[in-house]
């Protein structure tokens, strides 16, 4: 079984899938990064090349691969939920976990990242509204369980999902 944990940018995906995966004795991918070492550069030059488009086409790719995989806790990029496909492959191959999380700390976790495409081109708050609003139902839809991660440190995320998964 995988644990895929979803959410949008700065929800600490990453940070709490690695505690997750260490805790229970997993192996831990970070899909976006995982597009950066098949594809030799990274999101940010590829969104400049080919779009967001062409990122997603990649994404869909490197998910279609990363489902073929056993005992993984898997970061996946805030837009993955976009595709259907992603929600089926998603859904059909693990249990997802929504990080929920709200637009004031997201904007305080991605402040100090310059490497994150969507945010280049104006208010971060606001891009980042917009995005809520476009896929907070999507997150909703696709997951097994949603964690609310305001006040919680990344050992409190991460252990409400450990407990979830060991109860499972």
């Amino acid at each position: 079984m995988n644990i895929y944990i979803v959410g949008p940018m700065g929800s600490g995906k990453s940070t709490v899938g690695k505690i997750v995966a260490r805790s229970l004795f997993l192996d831990f991918l970070d899909s976006d990064e995982e597009i950066e070492k098949t594809t030799g550069a990274s999101i940010d030059w590829i969104f400049d090349l080919e779009g967001e488009e062409g990122f997603r086409k990649r994404e869909t790719a490197e998910l279609e691969k990363i489902v073929q995989l056993n005992s993984h806790v898997v970061a996946t990029g805030g837009g993955i939920i976009l595709s259907d496909h992603n929600r089926n492959l998603l859904s059909a191959r693990g249990v997802v976990i929504y990080l929920e999380t709200p637009i004031k700390t997201q904007v305080e976790r991605t402040s100090k990242d310059k490497d994150r495409p969507l945010l280049k081109d104006g208010d971060p708050k606001l891009i980042l509204t917009k995005l809520n609003t476009e896929r907070e139902h999507l997150y909703k839809e696709v997951s097994d369980y949603a964690i609310q991660t305001s006040d919680k440190s990344s050992q409190e995320v991460a252990d409400q999902i450990i407990n979830i998964i060991k109860n499972k």
